[in-house]
């Protein structure tokens, strides 16, 4: 079942592409033709690109991986978030710090001094220190919390990331690109979309835009998410039978023991009254003799 019709992209606007002087040769392959001097997408193509990122991204989140979701720009933000949110994936919708994937070490101690400052209010010390001091450390929580907030559960580097407009990303690109970490991206008709491993030709500043195709991608990992949990239940209740088995087989053992020992006991009495039969036959025919 497709994900998304023609359309809902034309109804959100998707195809609404940039001046055509702003134009990026490269997204020449997604672009169908050009209005009053502007790029018009092609929507056939982006529901092709948009199933097969769709598709992808499932799989990643079904292997129980997390996906990053970017988008710092001021029509993209909020919506982002609250999607990544539903989710519970990472989002960056501030600013994407340098070094954020390339200097993870350093990112994950800032995420760490974060969650130490929590420490502090709650076992009492906080209440302890002077009012300049209580003030300062608020001030750096709430710049932790706006900066990092969104990746405070990110452990490790994310699996693949999911970018609004990758001109403004650049450098979550390039930084995903050195560490080979896959990338999907909202691609406009200004954008170089060669970067990415998964492009999506789309309007990427139109908010009714940028919500439809993150919902697609969040209708994906969903699904990812689903189909995980129902295989974890399957192993579980496979994992269930297997140790209800093992403890049954004692009993059974027992049980078959048990039979086996009652036959030997049967056949035993057998023979000892077929004994006790023929030897008085046999002593009195030795009489006789």
């Amino acid at each position: 079942m497709a994900r998304t019709t023609y359309e809902d992209l034309l109804d959100a606007g998707v195809h609404f592409g940039h001046l055509t002087r702003k134009w990026d040769p490269k997204m020449s392959q997604y672009i169908f033709m050009e209005r009053n001097g502007i790029h018009i997408i092609d929507l056939n193509k982006t529901l092709t690109k948009v199933e097969e990122a769709a598709a992808a991204i499932k799989q990643i989140v079904k292997s129980g991986r997390k996906v990053l979701f970017v988008a710092t720009k001021k029509q993209a933000k909020d919506i982002v978030a609250d999607y990544a949110k539903s989710v519970n994936m990472p989002y960056i919708t501030e600013r994407w710090l340098g070094g954020m994937l390339t200097n993870f070490a350093t990112v994950r101690k800032s995420i760490k001094k974060m969650s130490n400052i929590d420490k502090l209010t709650k076992d009492g010390t906080y209440s302890n220190l002077s009012k300049k001091e209580r003030l300062m450390i608020q001030r750096e929580r709430i710049k932790l919390e706006t900066l990092l907030g969104g990746i405070a559960d990110l452990n490790r580097l994310p699996a693949a990331l999911f970018l609004i407009d990758v001109k403004k990303e650049h450098i979550a690109v390039s930084e995903a690109l050195k560490l080979n970490i896959p990338t999907f991206a909202m691609v406009d008709t200004n954008s170089d979309p060669s970067n990415i491993d998964f492009p999506i030709p789309a309007n990427d500043d139109a908010t009714k835009s940028i919500s439809l195709i993150t919902s697609i991608i969040i209708q994906a990992i969903v699904e990812g998410l689903d189909e995980r949990k129902r295989e974890k239940d399957d192993e579980a209740e496979k994992e269930a039978a297997v140790a209800k088995a093992k403890a049954d087989a004692p009993e059974a053992v027992v049980e078959r023991s048990a039979h086996a020992e009652g036959g030997k006991r049967t056949r035993k009495v057998a023979v000892e009254a077929e004994a006790a039969v023929i030897e008085p036959i046999a002593a009195a025919e030795k009489t006789e003799e």
